[in-house]
């Protein structure tokens, strides 16, 4: 048997969008269900996002410590971002969000894994890299406001983030997943087996 994700398409007898916000919105499908019946379903569109486990030669990650309104917490992440234009090179729009957020670059990337955050109520996909070879971004630091002003910037090791995912003390679903992949490739066929940057994504289709 083949544990595979397979795409699939139910049929919509109707659709709404009661909502629309500045880069996302709620649509509600009437979607027929196998035996026949019609439900609604309510679901945030989202455009996708990038993150990335920046990992330094002393085995540290790279995590900021944000506020997260909806959740009321303060939450240890990887850089990440939204995929602001549409088809945009996920690689393209995760070097950015590192030298953005961390002022970082980094000269090795790798796709990490992809997944989807929350598939019972939104579309959103992440593509979360492995960036390593990592130095000191050139040029001015990019400025920062709201909520990203406020955050902090740490070096942990990757053993303590795993530690604080299983203590249930971190939550941050990229940091999570982000981590714990980590640790299997590094157990399995290495990170040199890792797929490539440019990997096909078809959640999130792009051009080269």
């Amino acid at each position: 048997m083949t544990i595979k994700d397979t795409p699939e398409e139910w049929e919509v007898r109707a659709t709404e969008t009661p909502f629309k916000g500045n880069k996302t919105s709620v649509r509600t499908d009437d979607v027929v269900m196998p035996d026949g019946s019609v439900v609604r379903r309510d679901y945030q569109v989202h455009p996708g996002s990038v993150a990335v486990l920046a990992l330094d030669g002393e085995d540290r990650v790279l995590v900021l410590r944000q506020y997260r309104h909806p959740v009321r917490h303060k939450l240890w992440e990887i850089p990440a971002g939204l995929l602001d234009i549409p088809g945009e090179n996920p690689l393209h729009a995760a070097q950015r969000e590192l030298y953005e957020e961390a002022h970082v670059k980094a000269e090795d990337w790798r796709v990490l894994t992809d997944v989807y955050t929350t598939p019972g109520g939104c579309d959103e996909a992440v593509r979360i890299f492995l960036a390593r070879d990592l130095s000191e971004a050139e040029g001015d630091r990019f400025e920062v406001e709201d909520e990203e002003a406020d955050m902090e910037l740490a070096r942990v090791p990757l053993d303590d983030l795993v530690r604080g995912v299983l203590a249930g003390e971190l939550h941050n679903n990229c940091l999570v997943v982000g981590a714990l992949s980590l640790v299997a490739a590094r157990q399995g066929e290495g990170l040199d087996a890792l797929r490539p940057a440019g990997a096909p994504w078809p959640a999130r289709p792009f051009e080269d």
